[in-house]
């Protein structure tokens, strides 16, 4: 049987990718000394926010995820972020791989809008559960074992990174998915108003509400 360790060194943005993409520097050590052909690695990954702390502007983008500070003893608890997977080629002892992260803007996404709300400075706490199939070899050619579920990672990945990456995709802008219908009803507003950009539309509708509130 083999004996495998897990440990994130780093993730990082990749600035050349056709959509949003991290990617997790991950090494992996095979303690016993028997050589691995391959892994088939899936992963897990959490944000554990009751991990870090907040400054009072990012506590008011929270709200609405936890609700206000008073409830947050029982509301910040850990939620999984995505699974990804990737092939680990064969090694002995000790390997380094990378591990493709693809992320999204999409703020229907409970990590996306956590992530959003937090400020440029601080870290993220992930926690990196492990699952897959390991290829050996075996009294017969090949021996196949599973990675155990209780194997694990944690790293506290800059809040910088995720920024980053969404800046490379969506420089000085956002992404909201809206309904069909609602989507139409601006379209119509826009076309009707002669506005020519959506972002026009959004602080045309938002200034008249304002002036409405008065």
């Amino acid at each position: 049987m083999t004996e495998l360790e897990f440990r994130i060194d780093d993730v990082v943005a990749e600035p050349y990718a056709a959509a949003p993409m991290l990617t997790a520097r991950l090494q992996i050590a095979e303690t016993t000394g028997a050589t691995v052909h391959a892994i088939a690695l899936r992963s897990v990954v959490r944000i554990e926010p009751q991990k870090r702390g907040y400054a009072d502007d990012e506590t008011a983008g929270l709200v609405d995820q936890f609700g206000t500070r008073e409830r947050w003893s029982q509301t910040l608890k850990p939620f999984q972020w995505m699974q990804c997977s990737t092939t680990v080629q064969g090694f002995t002892d000790l390997t380094l791989t990378d591990l493709p992260m693809p992320v999204t803007y999409d703020f229907e996404v409970a990590a996306s809008k956590y992530l959003h709300s937090l400020g440029e400075e601080g870290e993220v706490p992930l926690n990196f559960l492990f699952s897959g199939t390991v290829f050996t070899r075996g009294s017969n050619g090949f021996g196949v074992e599973q990675v155990p579920w209780h194997l694990e990672a944690n790293y506290r990945m800059p809040v910088e990174v995720w920024h980053t990456c969404m800046q490379l995709h969506f420089p000085n802008a956002g992404w909201l998915r809206l309904d069909r219908d609602t989507l139409a009803e601006l379209g119509q507003y826009k076309a009707g108003h002669g506005l020519t950009t959506w972002d026009e539309v959004m602080t045309t509708l938002m200034a008249a509400a304002k002036e409405r509130s008065r």
